[in-house]
C-alpha cells in the first residue's frame, strides 16, 4: 500500500510500552505504506538531552520549561522521517545515553512539556501522512485516527529486546527493573498516561517478528479501510 497522492494526511498512530517494538516495526510500517515516520518520544528526550546539556537535571522542572522556551526547535524529513534539529543541531545518539534514560520520565511528566510536544506532534501533518509511534499518540496526539494500534509483549521478552539494544551496558536485570519503574511512571501520570485507546487494535508481540507485526497491521488498515468506503 502507497499513501495516496493529493489525498489528506493520514495518521497511523502506534502506541505502546517501552521496548515493545513500536519503533522498528512503525519504520518498517512506513516504508510499506509510503508514510513518514514519528518518534513522538524522541522529542521528550530531545527537551531533555538540551536541559542536560546546561546542567539542568529532568526534576528542575522551572529550569527544564525555561530551557525549553528559549531553544528553537525547527523539524524536516530525512531518510523516510520527520526529524527535529535543536538550535540548528540534530541529537540522534545523544538522545540514547543512559544519562538521558534516567532524566527522561520526569521531564515527559511535566504538563507544559506534554502541551509543547502535542501541539508540535500535531504541526507534523504538513509534511504528509505519517505512522507515528508513542505512548499517548491514539489517546491524546491524534484521538481521531481510525488506524490505532497498542503494541505489547509479555515483560521478560521486552527486557531481552531493551538488553538487546543496549549493547550490555547494563545487566539484564537492571534492564527489566528499569522497564518496570517506566511502566509504572508512565500508566500514572497525572497528564496523558499510557493506556490503551478504546478503539485501538491491541497485538501481542511476543514470539512474533517485525515483518509478521508489520502484516498484521497493514491487513487490518486494509480491512477498515474496505469497511469504509
Amino acid at each position: 500500500m502507497k499513501a495516496d497522492e493529493g489525498a489528506a494526511s493520514v495518521v497511523v498512530a502506534i502506541d505502546g510500552p517501552a521496548a515493545s517494538g513500536k519503533s522498528t516495526v512503525s519504520r518498517r510500517l512506513a516504508g510499506a505504506l509510503g508514510y513518514l515516520y514519528v518518534d513522538s518520544g524522541a522529542l521528550y528526550r530531545g527537551v531533555t538531552w538540551a536541559a542536560l546539556e546546561q546542567g539542568i537535571p529532568g526534576t528542575d522542572t522551572a529550569r527544564v520549561l525555561s530551557c525549553m522556551a528559549a531553544c528553537r526547535f525547527a523539524f524536516e524529513v530525512a531518510d523516510g522521517a520527520v526529524v527535529f534539529t535543536i538550535d540548528g543541531f540534530r541529537p540522534v545518539g545523544q538522545l540514547r545515553t543512559e544519562t538521558v534514560n534516567r532524566n527522561v520520565s520526569p521531564v515527559a511528566a511535566v504538563p507544559e512539556v506534554r502541551v509543547q510536544v502535542v501541539e508540535w506532534l500535531r504541526s507534523l501533518v504538513r509534511f504528509g501522512s505519517l505512522v507515528m509511534e508513542g505512548r499517548d499518540i491514539g489517546t491524546k496526539v491524534f484521538p481521531a485516527s481510525p488506524f490505532k494500534f497498542y503494541l505489547d509483549a509479555a515483560p521478560e521478552e521486552r527486557a531481552r529486546r531493551r538488553h538487546e539494544e543496549m549493547a550490555g551496558q547494563v545487566s539484564a536485570a537492571e534492564v527489566g527493573e528499569s522497564l518496570k519503574r517506566r511502566d509504572l511512571i508512565d500508566s500514572r501520570r497525572q497528564m496523558d498516561p499510557l493506556k490503551v485507546a478504546a478503539d485501538a487494535r491491541v497485538i501481542d508481540s511476543t514470539g512474533m517478528g517485525v515483518d509478521d507485526v508489520v502484516q498484521v497491521i497493514l491487513a487490518d488498515i486494509e480491512a477498515r479501510r474496505a469497511c469504509a468506503s
